[in-house]
């Protein structure tokens, strides 16, 4: 299923080689500055992970991972769907300092995906780990490391306009609200649409607090139990006017504790997986505390060069009628 917004007199800036060149930089120039300001080191990591380990993201726990079988054993293995649990049961492995952590190119297929101008089955993305200290476990470090990244979109925005002729119009800050606060501000309106309202307003955004129910019985949005702490997560936003929106480029947080995935595991009615691997060694302390989350390389690369739709900087699947339709208005799909 697809869904897509088109622009009238919408044209690409770029050359398709171009263009090309120009997300090679960007994605490049991006992750430097990330290794730099959050102190990371690039590690390799898996396409895929076992099954019924718990180590694989369930997003929100309706989406079923592609899997696949091997050996005379049938070993049964997954794609990931994201790298959140992974991170931080193998950052210890690399001999590293509290406010040190680890990146890599994650590589996901989300089959569930409804495609649209932000979205695809193909997802890439940067994910990192920071080790933080457990008395770190508080909103003031997640908003200080939501700065940080906030920065390198500053600076990457410079970048592009520097060597590309583009440049998006950043709010000079980044502005935090909880999503019981957005609530209250648009009561009437459902959450995507609250963001899209507030997002103009402030051009930045961090919406704070993902999985929880608020109090109008509903979450802001679908969260996992077991790698986020659904009160100190979060998902940062930048308005793109393109398609008068709001933009999501990433998601973070701060990771469960024993309290907190206990916790959401009962109010998501997740119990039964608090017998897996994974969710084990948190609520026995097994792994470090950590901070960590996503940043869409796509989206990246789609929102600072001005472009209508993901695919144009993506190559995925996308439907016959889509490509036609974007082909016959000058925009190649890749």
């Amino acid at each position: 299923m697809e869904k897509y917004k088109y622009v009238s007199g919408y044209k690409s800036t770029l050359s398709l080689k171009d263009n090309e060149l120009a997300i090679r930089d960007i994605r490049h120039y991006f992750q430097k500055l990330l290794e730099k300001k959050l102190h990371l080191i690039r590690v390799t990591a898996p396409l895929f992970v076992k099954s019924f380990t718990g180590i694989n993201d369930d997003l929100n726990g309706i989406e079923k991972p592609v899997g696949f079988s091997i050996d005379s054993n049938n070993i049964n293995l997954e794609i990931v769907h994201s790298l959140a649990k992974w991170k931080r049961l193998n950052i210890n492995k690399y001999d590293l300092k509290i406010h040190e952590g680890i990146y890599t190119n994650m590589n996901a297929i989300r089959k569930d995906e409804v495609r649209d101008n932000y979205h695809s089955i193909y997802v890439d993305q940067w994910d990192y780990e920071v080790l933080i200290s457990k008395d770190e476990r508080n909103i003031k470090t997640l908003k200080r490391y939501v700065n940080t990244i906030y920065s390198c979109l500053k600076d990457l925005n410079e970048y592009t306009y520097k060597f590309y002729g583009i440049k998006r119009d950043l709010s000079s800050k980044i502005t935090f609200i909880s999503s019981e606060e957005l609530l209250r501000l648009y009561p009437t309106l459902p959450q995507n649409e609250r963001v899209n309202e507030y997002i103009k307003k402030v051009k930045a955004l961090f919406v704070i607090g993902i999985g929880h129910k608020l109090s109008d019985g509903l979450p802001h949005d679908g969260r996992a139990f077991d790698y986020d702490d659904w009160k100190l997560n979060g998902d940062l936003f930048v308005y793109n006017n393109l398609l008068d929106d709001a933009l999501e480029l990433s998601s973070m947080g701060i990771r469960v504790d024993k309290k907190a995935i206990i916790e959401q595991a009962n109010l998501s009615s997740n119990e039964d997986k608090l017998k897996l691997e994974y969710q084990q060694k948190v609520i026995n302390e097994e792994v470090p505390f950590t901070l960590g989350g996503g940043i869409g390389q796509s989206r990246i690369c789609m929102y600072f060069l001005n472009k209508l739709h993901v695919g144009e900087v993506q190559s995925s699947y996308w439907d016959e009628k889509t490509r036609e339709f974007f082909l016959s208005k000058g925009v190649t799909l890749l």
